[in-house]
């Protein structure tokens, strides 16, 4: 039995198995109390008993499916009024490897429905309830495709390019009040996402793949250094510290009135009459 002191409560979305079940482990291990979120009903009444079982936390289920609105609203209600909420993991969430012009549209659609809105949704249900509460933490698990949109399906990057910045707004915006930000972006993980987005995990090389334990393991020592985007795979952190750090000095030129003069140099000549 775990006996680290109570550290409030952890919701965590897509909470029944891959990812998901992994951070509802740890976060028990770490001394919180969990609300484990996903529609399937029994895998989480398992994986509850389990960890109740291992760690001694309160483990509360909530069967719901982020793409209801019904549901969606169920869960947002939750994290606005239950302040013993501290945590949120944004989990849930489906990819797709097929290329855009031979994917369904409708799948799409549904794709950025949970991807994003349920996402968008539930952050700012508890952003402005973890402000009041005097802090708080929101761990949005976004992927590699959001800054490698040329990796797999481009609605599927787009959706997570979105939570990326998302998160880096969020981390602007509430870097006084006390509330903590983190973007996890996972390269291919050993989980049952390749089967739903249809490309088995056993299909891609060995050596890019990581365990879903090893994943969080690692997304929650970054959380501990004060990493605002943690990249497991990424073996040297000054890579994307430069990254990110040209994309912050070019941010201010992007605005002028002034066109840039490569443009002008090509403007179209007139034929004379």
């Amino acid at each position: 039995m775990n006996t680290n002191q109570a550290k409030g409560t952890a919701l965590i979305t897509g909470a029944s198995t891959g990812i998901g079940a992994i951070y509802a482990d740890r976060l028990a291990k770490r001394g919180h109390d969990l609300i484990l979120v996903a529609r399937n009903g029994q895998r989480l009444t398992s994986l509850a008993r389990r960890i109740a079982n291992d760690t001694g936390r309160t483990v509360e289920t909530v069967k719901a499916d982020l793409t209801s609105t019904a549901d969606l609203r169920r869960i947002e209600e939750i994290l606005r009024t239950n302040a013993a909420i501290s945590v949120l993991v944004n989990n849930a969430g489906v990819g797709a490897t097929d290329p855009l012009i031979t994917s369904d549209a409708n799948k799409m659609e549904e794709m950025i429905h949970l991807n994003v809105t349920a996402l968008t949704r539930l952050t700012y249900a508890a952003a402005p309830a973890f402000v009041e509460r005097g802090g708080g933490t929101i761990i949005n698990i976004s992927s590699v495709v959001a800054i490698t949109p040329e990796v797999l399906n481009g609605v599927y990057g787009g959706s997570k390019a979105f939570v990326l910045a998302l998160t880096q707004s969020l981390v602007h915006e509430l870097a006084d009040k006390g509330v903590r930000v983190q973007a996890v972006l996972p390269g291919a993980t050993a989980t049952e996402f390749w089967d739903i987005a249809g490309k088995p995990v056993h299909q891609l090389p060995a050596e890019i793949v990581m365990s879903a334990d090893d994943l969080v393991d690692a997304a929650l020592a970054g959380l501990d250094l004060g990493e605002i985007v943690t990249i497991p795979s990424l073996p040297d952190k000054a890579e994307w510290d430069r990254y990110d750090a040209a994309r912050r000095a070019m941010s201010s030129k992007l605005s002028s009135a002034i066109v840039a003069p490569r443009y002008n140099q090509h403007q179209p000549r007139l034929l004379s009459a």
